[in-house]
């Protein structure tokens, strides 16, 4: 969910070692002038939502897509393939390199329809309150737009039920990081044997 802490989740499980491709850090590459998608969302939306220097007024088409499903639909259907193909591409790259366990941080699974592409998810859990401080600190928008954002996703209690694992980022960051140490150790033990499903 939105402000849940998934980067924060995702450094931790980096700091432990852990192989993350950031499907936001994909995403910002996607749509960097002269690509494929970038072509794709001026056409659409317009030289409006891009700034003098040509790059997309990210801010800007956010507001839009929070309050408006059909321009959300027509952003996710330009973005979302162009960001799928190139984390294909990364994570056959890191198998070829031997890696047998690679984490991808991705908004917008469920709602994407694609857990379908992953052998486990985990969900980052947090309250309504919690992720609407978070959202506002981070990114500087009212209390109202970050309540949007919240209401335009799937609730975390339907994603929670969905997860084959789930780290509760409501308390301390210690309490935090203990879960996702306890977590990684799981998920080595099990890769040799298989996944065992919670």
């Amino acid at each position: 969910g939105p402000g849940s802490g998934k980067s924060t989740v995702a450094r931790m499980f980096r700091d432990l070692g852990a192989q993350v491709i950031d499907a936001d850090e994909v995403a910002h590459e996607a749509v960097s002038p002269g690509r494929p998608a970038w072509e794709e969302l001026r056409r659409e939306f317009g030289p409006d939502y891009f700034t003098e220097d040509g790059g997309l007024d990210r801010a800007k088409l956010s507001r839009l897509v929070f309050r408006d499903a059909e321009a959300r639909g027509k952003l996710n259907a330009i973005v979302h393939p162009q960001v799928s193909r190139e984390i294909t591409r990364r994570l056959k790259e890191m198998a070829n390199r031997g890696e047998k366990l690679v984490m991808v941080e991705v908004p917008l699974l469920f709602e994407g329809g694609l857990e379908k592409n992953y052998d486990l998810v985990i969900v980052v859990d947090s309250g309504e309150r919690e992720q609407i401080e978070r959202l506002t600190a981070r990114d500087d928008r009212p209390r109202q737009e970050a309540a949007g954002i919240i209401d335009a996703q799937w609730p975390l209690s339907a994603k929670k039920a969905r997860a084959d694992f789930v780290v509760d980022n409501r308390n301390s960051l210690k309490k935090t990081r203990g879960q996702v140490k306890k977590l990684w150790q799981r998920l080595k033990n099990h890769l040799d044997k298989g996944f065992q499903k919670s």
